[in-house]
């Protein structure tokens, strides 16, 4: 008999009730280093109060008016994210997903509004995710993604991740965008070198094409910049934010440059509970948290103390690890067994992680996690090491 939840997730034995800072607490009393973070989102762990009172200041106030009106908290985040980004103008969303189904159309209809209606291509990379709309999945081409549920969104060119004769040789006349995250989350913590990101500017200019950022997953600081693709010093026609902006809260955005957006008009977007009141003002007090210098500062040491403790346990642990990659606090453990192996005696270590692809073990703590709880939870992936 099928469940009153429909059984789309392979869901751990573990039912939290409660959350403070980096740890979570099961129904049971047993409390559990949280190193997944909501897979990304909570940015600055769980029940933060700064973020609780924003919420209830909000909540006391106004929750939702809709789209048909002019939202001073929306348009006070849509100021703070240009002012602190490449971006001209900003689309709020309530999830990663519908930021990708965005993107796609604005690529797609800039093109349509120059007048070069053929031009509906997007280039996309082996072990991306942009998202589980119909739309994402035929952006990923991925077989675990799309089988079953064809016939598929047409228009998305698939190539190996890192193949660049490849690339150059798939740039058609009906190439409209290169679509990439700038490290790959899903895909195994996959970190696209600064100079590649370089390379597909130059290329897109080249081409006349428009690039696009998914930073969904690595954005919001959570690699120690406040977005990173800033290491490689370029900038995106249009990128996909969500996750860590609403630290906790259903929140995402689609920025973009005024050309790039230029196509969109009224009427050929829209949400209804995207850019609410509550979102809004939790994403402006995130934002106003994690873009301070002196923030950044700290998650990048406490991102030098983490990957040298897990060094360290790679090199205790040769026939579990095999190396320790990513960049700020989005960080994976590359394994020799089964990651889902190690999660799982992750949990009996009260410690929790996040498989990925290419076998890897995602470690995605909130960004003000403390010393003592990065020390601890080595500690504790140390002990799941030691059992396997």
């Amino acid at each position: 008999m099928i469940s009153s939840v429909l059984p789309t997730y392979n869901r751990a034995p573990l039912s939290f009730v409660k959350g403070e800072g980096s740890w979570l607490i099961e129904a049971d009393g047993r409390r559990f280093l949280d190193l997944g973070a909501g897979i990304a989102v909570n940015t600055l762990g769980h029940a933060n109060p700064e973020l609780a009172q924003t919420l209830k200041d909000q909540a006391d106030t106004l929750w939702h008016v809709s789209n048909l009106y002019k939202i001073p908290a929306q348009e006070k985040l849509a100021d703070m994210l240009v002012d602190l980004t490449f971006a001209d103008t900003c689309f709020f969303t309530n999830s990663g997903t519908e930021a990708a189904e965005l993107a796609i159309k604005m690529a797609r209809k800039y093109w349509y509004t120059k007048g070069q209606p053929e031009k509906i291509e997007i280039i996309t990379f082996d072990g991306c995710f942009h998202g589980r709309s119909t739309g994402a999945i035929a952006a990923s081409g991925a077989e675990k993604m799309v089988k079953g549920f064809g016939p598929l969104m047409p228009g998305f060119v698939h190539l190996p991740f890192g193949d660049h004769e490849a690339l150059t040789a798939a740039v058609s006349d009906k190439t409209a965008a290169i679509m990439i995250e700038p490290i790959q989350g899903e895909g195994g913590i996959r970190v696209v070198p600064d100079q590649c990101l370089k390379g597909l500017r130059d290329l897109c200019d080249e081409k006349g094409i428009l690039l696009i950022f998914d930073e969904v997953q690595c954005g919001v600081a959570r690699t120690g910049k406040l977005f990173a693709h800033e290491y490689a010093g370029v900038t995106p026609d249009i990128m996909m934010i969500a996750k860590g902006i609403g630290g906790g809260f259903p929140l995402g955005a689609v920025l973009a440059t005024e050309e790039a957006a230029s196509g969109m008009t009224a009427g050929t977007h829209g949400s209804t509970y995207g850019g609410n009141p509550l979102g809004c003002a939790i994403g402006a007090k995130v934002l106003e948290i994690v873009s301070d210098p002196a923030f950044l500062a700290e998650v990048n040491r406490k991102a030098s103390l983490m990957r040298q403790k897990l060094e360290g346990l790679v090199a205790a642990h040769p026939d579990v690890f095999e190396s320790v990659r990513g960049q700020g606090l989005m960080l994976g453990l590359k394994c020799k067994v089964a990651p889902g192996d190690l999660v799982a005696k992750g949990y009996e270590a009260g410690v929790l992680t996040v498989p990925a692809a290419d076998n890897v073990v995602r470690l995605l703590p909130a960004l003000n996690i403390s010393d003592e709880d990065i020390s601890d939870a080595v500690a504790r992936i140390d002990a799941a090491a030691k059992a396997l």
